[in-house]
C-alpha cells in the first residue's frame, strides 16, 4: 500500500543534481500532431542547457526545433520498489553554432546509434520538477 509519506517533493538544485546522475532520458515532443517519446543520450551543461545527442538526419530535431518540449530521467529500485523521477520543461533548439557542434562532439556526447553523425538539441529547462519515492518500510 502507498503512502503519502513515502513521496518526497525534490528541490530544483537536487533535480539538476541528478540529472547528471544517468547518461539516457527520455524527450517528449509532439510528431504529427500527437505525443512521441524517445530515449536519447544527453548531457547537463555547464550553462543549465540539456544537451541531446540525436543521429543527424532523424525527423527529431526537426521537429524539437523551436518547440516546448518536455524531458524525463528516472531510476528505480524494483526490489525497493523506490526511487526518482525528474521532469523538465523548456524551448528546445537545435545546436547550429560549429564551434558548440564540435566541442560537444569532441566530449564524446554521442547518440546511441551513432552513425550517420550527431546532431544536437539543447533544452533550456523552464519548469523543473521531481520527487523521490523512498523504500516502503513494509518490505
Amino acid at each position: 500500500m502507498d503512502r503519502d509519506d513515502r513521496v518526497e517533493t525534490l528541490s530544483e538544485a537536487e533535480c539538476l543534481r541528478l540529472l547528471g546522475a544517468v547518461p539516457l532520458g527520455r524527450v517528449v515532443y509532439t510528431e504529427h500532431a500527437l505525443p512521441a517519446v524517445l530515449p536519447v543520450a544527453f548531457r547537463l551543461a555547464e550553462d543549465g542547457r540539456l544537451i541531446l545527442a540525436l543521429r543527424t538526419g532523424t525527423r527529431v530535431a526537426r521537429a524539437l526545433d523551436g518547440t516546448v518540449a518536455a524531458f524525463q530521467v528516472d531510476d528505480f529500485d524494483p526490489a525497493g520498489r523506490c526511487g526518482w523521477s525528474v521532469l523538465v520543461h523548456g524551448r528546445a533548439e537545435v545546436v547550429r553554432d560549429a564551434e558548440e557542434r564540435a566541442a560537444l562532439e569532441s566530449d564524446g556526447l554521442r547518440p546511441w546509434i551513432p552513425e550517420p553523425g550527431p546532431e544536437y538539441v539543447a533544452i533550456t529547462p523552464e519548469l523543473v520538477s521531481g520527487r523521490r519515492l523512498m523504500p516502503d518500510a513494509a518490505l
